[in-house]
């Protein structure tokens, strides 16, 4: 019996992944670079992608029709041409929920290092200016404890960051998006729109997917409204945010303070703006760089792909509208 034969685009991907296809599947794997996988992708009826490349028209012409499912290895899927998946009708599937806690741990690192003001006190012991003195104002941070929290996207990944905040003795939460959710008015946070949000929020999360919608919604405008106290903090994708408005937002203390996971480019250049900035702490892309978690990733992504090509449904599909 011919076995599926499956393209794996990283030799990183966690073995327990690898394993599984390799049960019953042909599994090739090829390194995380455009023209090995154009090499490579020719003829096989599944892909495992891990990447954060384009997959677009050319690599669908290159894999040819017996490419019937595409899996991606991440919960975000903004750099994959879903038009051309639905138009070839491949099945697509991806990897949410899992990476959860993951990310919402590293978002709670970001939001502790941005308000305790982290990579100024660093720089000041570097450079012997830590100062000691009783009663004396240097380097005071802004409280989690009393302050009110503000969500923008309450979806999995926002609400395991609210449940970890609840601890801190946060005042309030509220969050936005299309519609009011049960899950937030359960948890007992308050749905209002983006400029109320903006505007009574100590602490901006953003959790949201990069969509048309989404993109650079957090601009020039969007920080002013912003309280001059406020911490703003985006683990979901470097394009949800203007970076030149947010920059010139913490240049000028508009904002108090970021913590950035995400960014545009990645990777960021070491001499880039951002790094330079005293009230901006940045993280490179780590939030689901866990073991636990990357082979959780890794262990969904091999299972959408089996259950696809045996005509079973994904665990985790894309509906592609």
């Amino acid at each position: 019996m011919t076995k599926f034969k499956v393209l794996l685009t990283n030799t990183t991907i966690p073995e327990i992944g690898q394993r599984l296809l390799k049960t019953e599947c042909d599994v090739l794997i090829c390194e995380e670079d455009r023209k090995a996988i154009l090499e490579n992708i020719e003829g096989v009826d599944a892909l495992f992608w891990w990447s954060n490349m384009n997959l677009d028209k050319e690599i669908f012409n290159k894999a040819g029709p017996k490419l019937r499912v595409v899996v991606t290895m991440t919960a975000g899927y903004d750099n994959i041409d879903v038009e051309e998946i639905k138009k070839r009708g491949i099945k697509f599937g991806n990897t949410p929920g899992v990476l959860n806690d993951g990310v919402a741990d590293a978002a709670i690192l970001l939001i502790l290092a941005a308000s305790r003001r982290y990579i100024e006190g660093r720089k000041a012991i570097e450079q012997s200016l830590w100062k000691f003195e009783l009663n004396a104002q240097w380097l005071l941070a802004q409280d989690i404890n009393g302050s009110t929290v503000g969500i923008v996207g309450l979806g999995g990944i926002g609400l395991a960051i609210a449940k970890r905040l609840k601890g801190f003795n946060v005042a309030k939460f509220v969050y936005t998006g299309h519609r009011e959710k049960p899950e937030g008015k359960a948890f007992g946070a308050e749905f209002v729109s983006f400029d109320e949000l903006l505007k009574i929020s100590d602490f901006v999360i953003a959790s949201v997917p990069l969509t048309k919608e989404t993109d650079q919604m957090f601009n020039a405008e969007a920080f002013a409204k912003m309280k001059k106290t406020a911490i703003f903090v985006n683990i979901s994708r470097g394009g949800v945010v203007n970076q030149p408005d947010l920059i010139a937002a913490l240049k000028q203390n508009k904002i108090f303070a970021a913590g950035l996971d995400v960014m545009t480019p990645e990777p960021l250049p070491s001499d880039h703006e951002l790094l330079k900035l005293p009230n901006c702490v940045v993280t490179p892309h780590i939030g689901c760089a866990t073991e636990k978690t990357r082979n959780k990733m890794a262990e969904l992504a091999a299972n959408n792909i089996l259950k696809a090509l045996k005509g079973e449904p994904m665990l985790t599909p894309v509906v592609v509208t």
